[in-house]
């Protein structure tokens, strides 16, 4: 077989492949144990009749037959060939609409294929990239509403002689009609309410402010939900207010038990929310930093790896639900979308995955990062413990399906995420600094699953270099 590779215009090469007639007859060759499969010849066994009792008895017809099965079989082998051989890295399945030579009974074969590749980009300004996260350190304002909930909880309902006023807690006798039709779920009696809680209908609070004990109204709104009106008629039966313990180190002794003071209750609330916000922080680092490193991607994607990517997180979701025992149209009824909502929404993500693909490619190449040996082994050795199999049964899946160079991709791409997040200015909300060590302290995450572009896939085979991985089932025997 000789071949030769022309660059077109984007990311597009052409191959040229032509194969010789002793090399195809050797295809040809096995087609014809093919159809010794599926032809009787008197005296012979199916698939046992040799070649040339084939081609006696089925004459020119079976040359043909026999070449044309050749062809269908060994033009992917031969393509395939070529994409190990010239180390193509291509994105979308190829397409061979001709093949030269494949009228004939006899001679050498050729074709020639165009075929889509990964776009090569250049990232300007990764190294400086600035990533804003939410703040680390807690006010003093939100420790208070910690406080205040805690002394609401602690709280005690008295009798007000005043009328209502937001945040009271009323007994109501509530009912709701529409045309005379009682409307379900807004008929009730003795019902306590905290008043501005915004749960029955829009402006039904300002309806109760201003009434006292034994007040009696009836009024039109619209119930939260609904889009018709209702016709509402209430009597306040109680109005009660919610007295709060007074803040003293006295009642933080008593009540909690741990802090001796108002100060050092104050403070543990700090450090519980301090260190929570910490770790929101750290949870969302590779997330914001993909963001932020997508923006530097400023090309047309290719739809090819776009549309892959869509279509593996689209199965990859629908699994996941199946696990939990939701339907997909279960899952959409519930959250209120459409099919082509929920596939636009993950069009999305997979629109970032590509480019943050790319832009992982392009730094580890700036950067000179390498994957070795040593580097396969460890990944290897990782996929299968995740999947519940021997390294060896995982690595002959990887040898088997050539994608042993796309592994390396992969694990490439997340040392340059792990770099990456090291080389990160990060501040919060109001731009103040957050240190990288404190943030990063307990090491980074890097999840090769995840969308950073760097997935390793164990779906089903592929032609393409980004798919070309094989199946590991949990429940397949070790090899």
């Amino acid at each position: 077989m000789q071949s030769t590779v022309e660059q077109l215009e984007g990311n597009k090469v052409k191959v040229n492949v032509s194969v010789d007639e002793v090399a195809f007859d050797q295809d040809i060759e096995v087609a014809y144990r093919k159809l010794a499969r599926q032809v009787r010849i008197p005296g012979f066994r199916p698939g046992k009749a040799p070649r040339r009792i084939i081609e006696a008895h089925l004459g020119e017809d079976g040359k043909r037959a026999a070449r044309a099965q050749a062809i269908e079989d060994a033009v992917p082998k031969y393509l395939a060939e070529v994409v190990k051989q010239h180390d193509i890295d291509i994105i979308a399945t190829p397409k061979v609409d001709h093949v030269h030579g494949a009228e004939d009974v006899s001679g050498p074969i050729s074709f020639h294929c165009e075929l889509e590749i990964r776009p090569v980009v250049s990232v300007a300004g990764y190294a400086g990239l600035r990533v804003e996260l939410s703040s680390i350190t807690s006010t003093e304002k939100e420790i208070d509403e910690v406080v205040d909930n805690e002394r609401k909880r602690h709280g005690t309902l008295v009798d007000a002689t005043r009328p209502i006023a937001t945040g009271d807690q009323v007994t109501l006798d509530l009912s709701a009609s529409r045309n005379g039709e009682s409307v379900p779920g807004l008929n009730v009696e003795a019902w306590l309410y905290e008043v501005g809680r915004g749960w029955v209908a829009k402006g039904f609070d300002d309806e109760l402010v201003g009434l006292s004990a034994g007040d009696e109204k009836t009024f039109t709104a619209v119930p939260n939900g609904n889009e018709d009106e209702a016709d509402f008629s209430l009597k306040v039966v109680k109005v009660q207010e919610l007295q709060l313990p007074e803040t003293t180190d006295q009642w933080v002794s008593d009540t909690f038990g741990e802090f001796d003071t108002v100060a050092q209750w104050r403070s543990s609330i700090g450090d519980r929310m301090n260190e929570s916000r910490l770790n929101q922080a750290r949870n969302s680092v590779v997330d914001r930093v993909t963001d932020e490193l997508a923006k530097l991607v400023d090309i047309d994607l290719p739809e090819a790896m776009v549309d892959g990517d869509l279509r593996s997180r689209v199965r990859n979701t629908v699994d996941t639900f199946q696990r939990q025992g939701i339907a997909i149209a279960q899952f959409l009824q519930i959250t209120g979308q459409t099919e082509e909502q929920f596939i636009e929404q993950l069009r999305e993500q997979s629109r970032k995955a590509v480019r943050v693909d790319l832009a992982l490619r392009a730094i580890a190449s700036d950067e000179q990062m390498e994957a070795d040996d040593a580097d396969v082994n460890v990944e290897l050795e990782r996929i299968a413990v995740r999947a519940n199999v021997k390294v060896k049964r995982v690595r002959s899946l990887y040898e088997k399906n050539d994608a042993i160079g796309d592994l390396k991709a992969q694990i490439r791409k997340s040392k340059a995420l792990e770099w990456l997040v090291r080389q990160v200015t990060y501040v919060d909300t109001e731009g103040k600094p957050i240190a990288t060590d404190l943030l990063l302290d307990a090491g980074v995450d890097i999840d090769p699953t995840a969308d950073t572009g760097a997935s390793v896939n164990l779906g089903g085979e592929s032609n393409t270099n980004e798919e070309a991985t094989s199946t590991v089932d949990d429940d397949s025997p070790d090899e």
